[in-house]
């Protein structure tokens, strides 16, 4: 009986070594490796240079503050990579609730001197709340179009110009049909900044 529970315990810790070697090394090395081959740019986690210098991902969300830029979405995790989550409160809650009522407020706050005509009705849900990563990159076209008045008279392009360069930057649905086309505000920033840079 001691024989055959050896003869288990060895065969067992043979099985772990193996399956570790198998699933935790070679096989993550063979995906990374054809990854990198075939999708080079997306396993590096489609990186955004100008003039060699990483400024972002495309994949990843970041912050913008000021009236010059075009702004994400809220995030709860300040728009790090490392975290994503959103905020877990639900319709009923009260913080949830007053949190949108102040980016709201904000919202309108900094966008009516340049769209007179704004008010709280006109403003797109996805400019007070969370994606549900806390990451996301893209923001609707409804909200692209109120920001776009503010940057156009900040940056001094003509409102024509601005939703030239927002069009230019729209990802369509994915695969035609799923999901609402988005803007990519990095690299409508981007754009935005290689046409009228800031002085």
């Amino acid at each position: 009986m001691a024989q055959g529970l050896r003869k288990d315990l060895v065969t067992g810790l043979v099985a772990i070594v193996a399956m570790t070697i198998v699933l935790g090394l070679l096989y993550p090395l063979a995906i990374t490796g054809i990854s990198q081959l075939v999708f080079p740019g997306t396993a590096n986690g489609s990186k955004v240079s100008v003039d060699g210098r990483v400024v972002g991902s495309h994949l990843i969300g970041q912050e913008f503050k000021g009236k010059a830029w075009f702004h994400s979405r809220p995030s709860a995790t300040e728009y790090s990579g490392n975290v994503t989550f959103f905020g877990n409160g639900g319709p009923n809650s009260a913080e949830v609730r007053e949190e949108i009522r102040e980016r709201l407020a904000e919202y309108v706050k900094l966008n009516r001197p340049y769209d007179h005509g704004l008010t709280r009705a006109d403003v797109p849900v996805d400019a007070v709340t969370q994606s549900a990563s806390g990451v996301d990159p893209d923001i609707s076209e409804a909200n692209a179009a109120i920001q776009a008045h503010r940057v156009a008279a900040v940056r001094g392009l003509s409102p024509a110009k601005v939703e030239e360069l927002i069009a230019a930057n729209t990802d369509g649905r994915s695969l035609g049909v799923l999901g609402e086309p988005g803007v990519n505000v990095l690299e409508l920033n981007l754009a935005i900044e290689e046409e009228a840079p800031l002085k």
